[in-house]
């Protein structure tokens, strides 16, 4: 039996079908194939006939970036309208999102293979938290939302100030274009000790769902470790398959990344202007009722 959902996900269903839409994701996990449970992807039965996009379409071994989301979800966006249906996006990467509503243009820095490589290796020899503290010392507003175990964004960071003498923040900054769309912010968010209760419980139920066994087939299907697999849950996962944690010690990890996630993604859309936040511990219907309000 599908696991109930009280979150987004089943608040976004309902606001679809009162307003005809349809959902864009924007979550940088559930654009990845056969990374099902650690990404908490909808299931057919929790979509409930609306259609969504952006889920489920790259191989985790393929290199993925914000400019290329972007490109897609606009692509999406246009589609959508054109059928005369609202487009609504979902997700808490607050890259992907900042990408569509500030209209940041992301040109593609052309990658240094040898200098990728040199960066590849000290992770290896040195640890990647030293090149987290060195990215973060570059530009510390980027690594506010990146995780210290997502290798590729850090390493990210650094070619991107290497390559352009720039920070990916200025960067940004400067290639901010006018936004296409009229878009409207809601953030979900509740108590505190509410909320990690509620992730340490995600976590225990992706555990019986079956993530270690989906983890294992990923790592089976790759020769490599893909990039992909860095993410939380999985990276975590792999230690304890690899006998670096016990099973125990690896869903306690998962759990504690998971929190301090959620904790960077709301401080980061704290920032964010015109933003309506939602109190998730209410009624779905209570918050649907805010949303009209504010669409309207």
């Amino acid at each position: 039996m599908a696991q109930q959902r009280h979150g987004k996900t089943a608040l976004s269903i309902e606001l679809a079908k009162r307003i005809n839409g349809e959902v864009i994701s924007a979550d940088s996990m559930q654009i990845y194939r056969y990374m099902d449970i650690g990404s908490a992807k909808p299931t057919k039965e929790e979509m409930d006939g609306i259609p969504h996009y952006m889920i489920d379409f790259v191989e985790p071994s393929q290199r993925y970036s914000v400019a290329d989301y972007k490109v897609q979800a606009e692509k999406c966006i246009e589609e959508i309208l054109k059928r005369g249906k609202v487009p609504i996006i979902v997700g808490g990467t607050g890259l992907y999102i900042n990408s569509l509503i500030y209209a940041i243009e992301y040109s593609e820095t052309k990658i240094d293979e040898e200098y990728r490589k040199s960066l590849e290796k000290r992770v290896e020899e040195e640890g990647l938290d030293k090149l987290y503290e060195e990215a973060k010392e570059i530009d510390p507003e980027a690594m506010k939302n990146i995780s210290t175990n997502d290798r590729k964004r850090i390493i990210r960071v650094l070619e991107i100030f290497k390559q352009t003498g720039k920070t990916k923040t200025e960067l940004e900054k400067e290639s901010r274009k006018e936004v296409k769309y009229d878009y409207k912010v809601f953030v979900t968010n509740m108590d505190r000790e509410k909320l990690y209760e509620r992730i340490n419980k995600r976590v225990d139920i992706m555990i019986e769902q079956g993530l270690i066994d989906e983890t294992k087939k990923i790592l089976n299907l790759y020769k490599e470790f893909p990039t992909a697999m860095q993410a939380i849950g999985y990276k975590e996962i792999k230690e304890y398959l690899d006998g670096e944690l016990t099973k125990e010690e690896a869903i306690e990890k998962v759990k504690m990344e998971s929190r301090r996630y959620a904790k960077r993604q709301l401080t980061w859309f704290r920032k964010n202007e015109n933003t309506t936040w939602l109190d998730m511990s209410k009624p779905v219907e209570e918050n649907l009722d805010i949303i009209m309000n504010n669409i309207n």
